[in-house]
C-alpha cells in the first residue's frame, strides 16, 4: 500500500490522500486550505495527475475536505465519487456556495484565480456523485475489476459523529486494510450522537489529530460547557442585551439552534426570533428533512418548527436596531470581513450590554481570532476594513468542539490495533503529542507523519 499526502501545508489544510492499493487508486477527500488563497490553497494534485484514479471518497462536506472536488474531478475525469447519502444531499449546495464566495473574494480582494470552478461545472459533475448508507460495503474500483488481474477492493462509510453525513472510511483489499477517521467526534453533541466506530480493525490507520495540543480541564466536558453557554445567554438577554454567536453554517449552527430550541422549550429564555444566515437556513432545513436517516438525539425536534428563524437580508446587519434582546447565530465562524458576523461584531462590541460568544475554533490571524485575544477596554485592530476598535461587550469562548478529545483518539488506536498509524489534520505539536503517546502505549506500532507531497509505503 502506498499513500501520498497531498495537503499543501504541514498543519490543518486542504485534506487529500492518494491511496494505491493492490493495483487500484483512491483519493480520500479533496479539500481547500482555509487560510490560503487561490491555487495555493489546493491539494498537490500535480504530483498524481498523471495517474489513473478509480474513485474519490469524501468523508464529509466541510470545505477543508470537499472544497476542491471539482478541480480533482478535472484531473481525474473517469473517477466516480462516493460519499454518504447524507453528504449527497449537502455537497452540491456546499460547492455552489464556494463559487459564490470565490466570486466575492475575486471582486473584493482582486484574486484573479477565482473562482476555481463555476456553477455550471458543479452542475455537470453532480451526475458522477453516488451516495451510500452507512455500513454498506461497496466496490470502489468496480469499473476496473479486471485490471492487472486484481479483484476490486471495497469501501465502507462509518458514522463519524462530526457533522451531518460525516464518515470514517474503511478500505478493504484482498491482503490489507486501511481506516481513515476523517474528522471524528466520539462524544454526543446536542443533535448528533457520537461516532459509531465499533469493532474497527485495520492494518493502517490514517487519523486526525486536531486536539492533540489541547487537554480538556478535568472538571470540563461538553455538558458543563453547554450549561455555561446556556447561563450566559440567559444573563445577557435578562439585561436587554443582544447575543452574537458566529458559527460555521454546517454543523455548529444546527447544534446551537438545537440548544436554543431546548432552552425555549424549558422556558429558560423567552420565545423570540433567532436571526441566521441564508446558508445556515439551507443546512438547517436539510438537518430537519433528513432527521429520519440520522443517528441523533431528539429525533422529532424540527428546528424550523421549534424556532422562529429569520434570515438576515443583505445589508440588514448594518441597519437594524440592536436595542432590546436579539439572538444572532450567523454564518462565518471566524468573523471574516464582509460578512454579517463581522458587521454585527463591530456594532456590538462597544456596548457592555451585548455579548459575543465563540463556540468553535477561530484562527488567530482572522477577525475572530483578533477579537478572542483582545483584552476588554484595550484598542486593537479587528481587520483592515474594521480598523481599530475597543471591546466593551462581554466575550467568552466555549469549548463545544466537534472533534474528538485526544484521549478518546488515543484509546481508539488501541482498539484498531494497526501496524502503522499516519498522523494528519493537526498542527505539529498536536501530531507530536500523539506520536509520543502512541509510542509509549504501543511501541510496536509504526508512526508516520507524512510531509506535504510525501509518498510512504506501508
Amino acid at each position: 500500500m502506498k499513500i501520498t499526502n497531498l495537503n499543501p501545508d504541514t498543519a490543518i489544510g486542504a485534506t487529500a490522500w492518494f491511496v494505491e492499493m493492490e493495483g487500484h487508486r483512491l483519493l480520500m477527500d479533496a479539500g481547500t486550505h482555509p487560510r490560503m488563497e487561490g491555487r495555493a490553497g489546493l491539494p498537490r494534485y500535480d504530483l498524481v495527475k498523471q495517474q489513473e484514479l478509480d474513485a474519490i471518497a469524501i468523508s464529509h462536506c466541510h470545505h477543508d475536505h470537499v472544497g476542491s472536488l471539482p478541480v480533482a474531478m478535472r484531473h481525474f475525469p473517469h473517477a466516480h465519487v462516493l460519499m454518504t447519502e447524507l453528504s449527497y444531499f449537502l455537497v452540491e449546495r456546499v460547492l455552489h456556495n464556494s463559487v459564490n464566495v470565490m466570486k466575492r473574494q475575486r471582486d473584493e480582494l482582486g484574486l484573479k484565480d477565482y473562482p476555481l470552478y463555476s456553477h455550471d461545472e458543479v452542475d455537470e459533475i453532480a451526475a458522477r456523485f453516488q451516495g451510500f448508507k452507512y455500513n454498506r460495503e461497496v466496490d470502489w474500483a468496480s469499473f476496473h475489476k479486471s485490471r492487472a488481474g486484481f479483484l476490486s477492493p471495497t469501501l465502507e462509510f462509518c458514522d463519524a459523529g462530526h457533522t451531518l453525513g460525516s464518515a470514517g472510511i474503511m478500505v478493504r483489499g484482498q491482503r490489507e486494510t486501511l481506516f481513515y477517521t476523517g474528522d471524528v467526534c466520539f462524544q454526543d453533541q446536542t443533535i448528533l450522537r457520537g461516532a459509531r466506530f465499533e469493532d474497527v480493525k485495520a492494518d493502517v490507520l490514517v487519523m486526525e489529530t486536531t486536539r492533540g495540543n489541547r487537554e480538556r480541564p478535568p472538571a470540563s466536558n461538553r455538558q458543563t460547557e453547554l450549561a455555561r453557554l446556556s447561563e450566559a445567554i440567559e444573563r445577557v438577554l435578562a439585561r436587554k442585551g443582544s447575543v452574537l454567536i458566529p458559527a460555521f453554517a454546517l454543523g455548529r449552527t444546527q447544534e446551537i439552534l438545537a440548544l436554543l430550541a431546548l432552552l425555549m422549550r424549558e422556558g429558560r429564555i423567552k420565545r423570540q426570533p433567532v436571526y441566521i444566515g441564508g446558508l445556515g437556513r439551507v443546512f438547517t432545513e436539510i438537518y430537519d428533512l433528513e432527521a429520519h436517516r440520522t443517528h441523533r438525539q431528539y429525533p422529532s425536534l424540527q428546528l424550523r418548527e421549534a424556532l422562529n428563524l429569520v434570515v438576515l437580508e443583505h445589508g440588514q446587519a448594518e441597519k437594524m436596531k440592536l436595542t432590546g434582546s436579539h439572538i444572532f447565530v450567523i454564518t462565518a465562524g471566524m468573523m471574516s470581513e464582509h460578512t454579517a458576523a463581522h458587521t454585527l461584531a463591530t456594532r456590538m462590541m462597544g456596548n457592555e450590554r451585548h455579548a459575543i460568544f465563540f463556540v468553535g475554533y477561530a484562527d488567530p490571524n482572522t477577525p475572530g481570532g483578533h477579537l478572542k485575544a483582545a483584552p476588554k477596554g484595550k484598542p486593537f485592530i479587528l481587520s483592515p476594513s474594521g480598523g481599530e476598535v475597543t471591546r466593551h461587550c462581554e466575550m467568552e469562548d466555549f469549548d463545544l468542539t466537534a472533534h474528538a478529545d485526544r484521549t478518546d483518539l488515543l484509546d481508539f488506536v488501541g482498539e484498531v490495533e494497526p501496524r502503522t498509524v499516519l498522523l494528519s489534520h493537526g498542527d505539529e505539536d498536536s501530531r507530536d503529542w500523539f506520536a509520543r503517546e502512541i509510542h509509549a502505549r504501543h511501541p510496536r506500532i509504526k508512526i508516520i507523519q507524512p510531509k506535504s507531497g510525501e509518498a510512504v509505503e506501508v
